[in-house]
């Protein structure tokens, strides 16, 4: 014979999984247009491919889209665009990682 059905407790780490998926931005939404599209320094997309306009965090991932996306024309490494050199100002600072909230802890 089995116990009664009772109520499971909330455990630490289940809690901490809670407040960490609260707290920190997977880059959905309005909230992470800007980091998607690297408009800003920080955001994820550095390089732009000069064909379609599509964004990639590094090279290596752009090299790929290429092959894939665009295979007649020759991969040409110093056409990509990089967008963080494209819109840094000069009182712009260099932002970390997406993570924080607006809810104090104690």
């Amino acid at each position: 014979m089995t116990g009664k059905a009772k109520p499971k407790k909330h455990t630490a780490k289940e809690i901490a999984a809670k407040i960490d998926a609260a707290t920190t931005s997977r880059g959905g939404g309005k909230a992470g247009l800007t980091d998607r599209t690297g408009q800003i320094k920080g955001g994820h997309a550095k390089f732009e491919c000069p064909h379609c306009k599509i964004t990639a965090p590094d090279v290596k991932s752009m090299q790929i889209h290429h092959d894939a996306r665009h295979p007649k024309i020759p991969f040409d490494e110093s056409a990509i665009v990089d967008l963080h050199a494209a819109h840094t100002s000069e009182n712009a600072k260099i932002k970390p990682g997406v993570r924080g909230s607006y809810k104090k802890s104690d």
